[in-house]
Parts: C-alpha cells; structure tokens; sequence
C-alpha cells in the first residue's frame, strides 16, 4: 500500500509512525507534514484549507488511501472533493463531520436520537438574551462557541459573570469569528471524563482502547482550557460492562442516527465522554482522531493499523478485530510559552535526536521546524513525548525522564498527567 496522511501535527507523526510499522506499506507521503515526519515519510507542503490543492496532489500521486488527521478538511468536505476524482479517502463527509463541525447541529441530533447528554438551556446568537437566560439557571453551567476554535471555544463557569464576559467575548467581540456566532448554554456535568473512539464502516464498528486526555493548561485542570496537554490509555480506564454500556447507549445510537438522517459516516469518530453518576453522557463529538489521544494509542496498538484503515473503504471492517497491549500509556505535551493565548515561537529546540531514546518511547513532533540540522519552535503546542510499560505509573515515569532531557526557552507542561490512575482501579 501506498498511503498519504494529511495533516502536520503530533497526531498525524504518530499516525505515520505506526503507519510505517505495517509489512503492507511500501511508501508514506504527508501532506504537508512536519519536521520530524520529515524524517520517516516524504512530506508534500500544501494548505490544509484548500482541498483542490489537496485533492489535485493526491490525483498526481496516486496513494492507495488518503487518511485525514485534522477536522478542518473534513469539515470543508475532502471526503466529496476526493469522491468527485475516484479517490479513496478514510474520513466523513462534510454533512456528517457536522458533529464535529457545529454543536448546535450535534446537540439537536442527540435529542433527536436520544443520546444521552447535559441538558440544554438554550441556543443565542443575541447577548442580551443569552444573560437573560443565565439570570435564571444555577452555576457551574457550560458556554459552547458553535463552530470550530481549536479547543478553546468551551468554557466551563463557575458564576454568571464568568459566562456573560465569555459570551460577549464570542458574540459581540468575535474572538473566534464565524465559530462563536452562536453559542450553546448547557448543564455542567460532573464525573471523570473518557474519550472514546471507534473506527467505522457506517454500519459497524471497532472500538478503540478508551483514552483520558487533560485539556486544561495548568497542574490540577487549572487555566483556559488548551487543544490537549497530554493523555493516559490503560485497561483500568473502563470496566466491560460500562464500555458495553457506551457501546449500547451511545455508539451505535449515534451510528444508527446519521443512517436514519440520510448521511453514513464512514472513518474515525470520537466521543468525548463524562462518567457521570448518571452513567456516560456525550460532552462534544469529534470526526476525527483525538489530538494527544492518538499518541498514546498508538503505544498500545497490537495491529495493523493500515489494514484497518482500508478495511473500512473496501467493506471488510466486519471481518477485522484490534488486539490491544495489555499495558498502560502516557504522553505528556510540551507547549510554548504563551500558550494557548499567545504562544512564543522561534527558540532553539535541545535534546530531541532523530531517532526515538528508547524503544518504549517516541517523541512526536508538532509545532517544530528545521533549520541548519537544529529543530526551533513554531507554535504553541510543540512535542509530545509518548511511553507505554507495564503500568501507568513506568509509563509516566518514562515519558516525563524524555520530556525533562528535551529543553526550550518557556518550555511549560503538566506534570499531573495520569496522576490520579497510577494506583486507581477502573472506573
């Protein structure tokens, strides 16, 4: 096989570490890649904005699969623009990344389908009304932009004011432009927070080994919220009877509900779950892979992911089942200064070798780029280091001994990642 991944992040390095793994593969390209996927596939720069120019690419080379890592082009509608040329691609079409896309759109289709979530109190696009409303519900509630802000158009807040500023922020002062035009006031649920993803055919589907990402930028979920600052998978995340019950309650519910609504999804789907006391409700939906959640997946998968990948456009999927390592996960991300606001870039990049340190840990490159044989920082969330061992705790351990030896000026990180699991039993 001959596959091209798009994308330029962590998640897409990890998605072609592994990709190169598999004796089905001949040649990886990526599109436009990063420094450190330099390394290991051939990288084609291109505007992950502009599908022509992607899809025009692809037309020239000819790979066997396309597989999208980042939501943007799936959003724009890749999945039609490949379609159009008799290219295969892994990913949904722009009507059914609208789950992702917009939460407007994903919250009407579960009440419609009933998949369990936070209650609702209501949808504005007027600040005026949208205060009226908070005067009249109880704190901590959650402010949700509609459109797609890079993880930071959802607030959780702790008092009326703090949603009110947040709200003028998205509607009036347009921080996040078209994407908070509309925003969703909804209950704040309380419990521990998985994500869930599958790999699906549309019809059916398998599950991948349940991940916990933290999102918060400081020790403790302190701070704005941040694209992701690192994440844990471990067979102590879910006891089989409440993946059965996620499995039964929510996916295939959700499955089932876009077939009825005339739109299949075919490619990777992510829930991202509370565990309430209540049981599992969805928080947001993602048509992608989750982004750290992928590095640490990838540290515990036992098959090949290629193949899965292309069961799902040739009609195999059925056929197939993931064989997952018994052993736990980590990943930690090592962001700019700055970030998620304004992060510094620029600075010199020590103690990141081109080969990974060890074989029980990779470092996955983000926001790097290279010049002179010397990496430098581009944007905000820069490295992620990913380990998998026995336990959650050596898996820690490994991945935060790499990300102390890899050094940059502002370098700021958590130290808590997976803290709370290194003795925890499963949920």
């Amino acid at each position: 096989m001959k596959i091209l991944v798009i994308g330029s992040g962590a998640r897409e390095h990890a998605l072609v570490w592994k990709l190169r793994q598999s004796p089905s593969v001949q040649h990886i390209w990526c599109a436009p890649g990063n420094a450190g996927i330099a390394k290991i596939a051939e990288c084609v720069p291109r505007d992950l904005g502009d599908l022509k120019q992607l899809a025009d690419i692809a037309q020239r080379l000819r790979p066997d699969l396309t597989i999208v890592g980042p939501e943007q082009p799936l959003v724009l509608g890749i999945a039609e623009e490949f379609e159009k040329r008799g290219l295969r691609l892994l990913g949904p079409s722009a009507k059914a990344a609208r789950l992702e896309g917009s939460k407007v759109f994903a919250k009407e289709f579960m009440e419609r389908h009933q998949v369990p979530t936070a209650s609702l109190y209501g949808i504005f696009d007027d600040v005026s009304r949208a205060h009226k409303v908070l005067r009249e519900v109880r704190a901590p509630l959650v402010v949700k932009a509609d459109g797609l802000c890079a993880g930071k158009g959802v607030l959780v807040a702790s008092s009326p004011a703090e949603a009110e500023d947040f709200i003028e922020r998205l509607i009036d002062k347009e921080e996040f432009g078209e994407a908070g035009r509309h925003v969703i006031l909804e209950q704040a649920l309380v419990g521990r927070e998985i994500s869930y993803i599958v790999l699906t055919d549309g019809e059916t589907f398998l599950p991948l080994a349940p991940t916990r990402d933290y999102k918060r930028i400081f020790d403790g979920d302190r701070g704005p919220n941040t694209g992701g600052m690192g994440a844990i998978s471990s067979g102590n995340l879910l006891s089989s009877e409440l993946e059965r019950i996620i499995q039964d309650s929510i996916v295939r519910p959700t499955i089932r509900g876009m077939v009825k609504d005339g739109t299949k999804y075919l490619g990777f789907l992510y829930f991202g779950l509370m565990m309430t006391e209540s049981g599992p409700m969805v928080l947001e939906f993602n048509c992608r892979l989750g982004d750290p959640e992928t590095e640490a997946l990838v540290m515990r998968m036992n098959f090949d992911l290629a193949r899965a990948a292309e069961a799902v456009v040739s009609g195999g999927l059925a056929k197939l089942s993931t064989e997952w390592s018994p052993s736990a996960s980590a990943c930690v991300v090592l962001a700019s200064a700055g970030y998620p606001g304004k992060p510094q870039t620029g600075q010199r990049i020590f103690g990141v070798s081109c080969d990974d340190p060890r074989p029980d840990v990779a470092v996955f490159h983000a926001a790097t780029e290279a010049r002179d044989q010397q990496y430098y920082v581009r944007s905000g969330r820069v490295l992620t280091v990913a380990a998998g061992a026995e336990t959650v705790a050596k898996a820690r351990q490994a991945a935060y001994d790499v990300a102390g030896r890899i050094s940059f000026e502002g370098k700021q990180f958590r130290k808590d990642i997976g803290v709370e699991l290194e003795n925890a039993a499963r949920i």
